[in-house]
């Protein structure tokens, strides 16, 4: 759809203006593989950032993964979430049939799509650097075991858009890409769940 399109390079536009984003792909490449970028999460403009930061043909095999109560409070988030974004939707109260998370995720992979969801399950509001982690990226981690776990750190974001200001602050955002990694044959999930957490947090810049 002609619109959406439009639409979609016009949200980028926007996000570069406002956040100078910067991709730094420091443990991979821009690449036409299918991957499962994982990251942080403090804004709902994540996803955002990290859509922008990907290629342009890479844009549409690239779908988010996202909230369907918030997505679809209205009908000006679901055309941006649904058609703009392609977003899967989730419905995290798994009130409705097939509505399982991880089946739905590796349904995507399996129709070729490459994902970005956040494993954190919620956007972090603490000062914590990380929340635990959902058990929902090892379990599509064994479904989907050939498909590539790229760790993605967003810098600077929730500095951008502070809890509770509704005038954003413009400030330079990094979006940095780190070393791909997959589940071994024989690994636990908590250890598979800590290797996701420090690739993620090897990425992040130091604390002062």
């Amino acid at each position: 759809m002609w619109f959406a399109k439009l639409v979609a390079r016009a949200i980028i536009l926007f996000a570069r203006l406002l956040t100078g984003m910067q991709a730094r792909w420091n443990g991979c490449l821009p690449a036409a593989v299918q991957r499962i970028y994982f990251a942080n999460h403090s804004s709902h403009g994540d996803f955002v950032l990290i859509w922008g930061c990907l290629p342009p043909d890479l844009r549409p095999l690239t779908r988010p993964v996202a909230g369907a109560d918030y997505w679809n409070k209205s009908s000006l988030r679901r055309f941006i979430g649904r058609d703009v974004f392609n977003a899967l939707l989730i419905d995290r109260s798994r009130s409705e049939p097939g509505s399982d998370p991880v089946a739905l995720m590796e349904h995507a992979v399996r129709q070729g799509d490459s994902l970005i969801l956040f494993p954190e399950g919620t956007r972090n509001t603490t000062d914590e650097r990380l929340l635990p982690f959902k058990s929902g990226i090892y379990h599509l981690a064994r479904t989907c075991a050939e498909v590539e776990f790229v760790p993605v750190w967003i810098d600077n974001l929730n500095r951008v858009m502070p809890k509770g200001e509704f005038v954003p602050v413009p400030l330079l955002c990094t979006v940095t890409f780190g070393k791909p990694l997959k589940l071994g044959a024989e690994e636990a999930k908590d250890d598979f769940l800590a290797r996701c957490r420090a690739g993620l947090l090897s990425l992040a810049p130091k604390l002062d």
